[in-house]
């Protein structure tokens, strides 16, 4: 019955406050609330999150090589999100994740990057949070949460503060964060879109899901897999994107992975992977 009832909802909320249509996927979206508001929640919530992830690492050096890798990919998204203000934060824990916090603050776990062989890796994982965002996710997950926990009437008539305040308790139950198969493959589209862009090789998004795929297989698996798909799931639609529209950049010199600068300017600072 819920599953029945939410598409109805929907398009009863689009005839009242209007649907609106994303200008970096051209996809229709149900969005109850503004990018301002999107934003001032990510702001609220990232301490908390930090600190629960153990903090900010303490390397200067690799907060920065992180930092540039992200610039380098957000200067590559549309014109509509040429504005925002992009942080990326390398996380002092051991877990693997990633993840986009409500606006345009993206988080990677000192324990994915361990991962890692070559920048191409680390580029595949911002850019798919950053398709997270643009794709504005969180902003279309809120909204469905929202009509699902208030109702349509109530929905509608909410303040601003009633909006922040459940947010910001989705937000630190981790509701928020956890993506639809759709929403998922969308943001690894989006993401070699912005690699592409970038310069970077787009294969390396498929080498980041058979990291993901062999940790998982481990004893302890990764907290990645808590808030995304499986990646053997990802894996075949990624495959087919590289084997298709994205097929000029296999052994393209155009299209780089620079191992040599993430061996040089980011693993001396990371401690041996597990």
């Amino acid at each position: 019955m819920r599953r029945a009832y939410f598409p109805t909802v929907v398009l009863v909320l689009c005839g009242l406050s209007g649907c609106s249509t994303n200008p970096a996927t051209g996809r229709s979206q149900l969005i109850l609330v503004s990018s301002a508001q999107i934003a001032a929640m990510g702001e609220a919530a990232e301490p908390e999150m930090t600190q629960q992830y153990g903090g900010e690492v303490d390397s200067l050096q690799l907060r920065g090589y992180v930092d540039r890798v992200g610039q380098r990919l957000a200067r590559h998204t549309e014109p509509a999100y040429a504005n925002i203000q992009w942080t990326f934060t390398v996380l002092d824990s051991d877990v693997i994740n990633a993840f986009a916090l409500p606006g345009s603050r993206v988080f990677i776990s000192r324990g994915l990057l361990q991962r890692f062989t070559d920048e191409a890796q680390v580029a595949g994982v911002l850019a798919h949070e950053i398709g997270h965002v643009t794709g504005r996710h969180v902003d279309e997950r809120l909204s469905q949460v929202i009509v699902a926990n208030l109702g349509l009437g109530v929905a509608v008539q909410s303040t601003d503060s009633d909006l922040a305040l459940l947010a910001v308790r989705l937000v630190r139950t981790g509701t928020l964060l956890k993506f639809n198969r759709d929403q998922e493959g969308e943001a690894d589209e989006q993401g070699l879109k912005y690699m592409t862009r970038s310069g970077y090789d787009p294969h390396a998004m498929l080498d980041v899901l058979e990291i993901l795929a062999e940790a998982s297989r481990g004893p302890r698996q990764p907290e990645l897999l808590s808030t995304h798909p499986h990646p053997e799931s990802r894996m075949q639609n990624v495959g087919r994107l590289l084997q298709g529209h994205y097929r000029g950049t296999q052994d393209n010199p155009e299209f780089r992975k620079y191992r040599s600068r993430f061996q040089q300017e980011a693993a001396p600072y990371l401690p041996s992977s597990p």
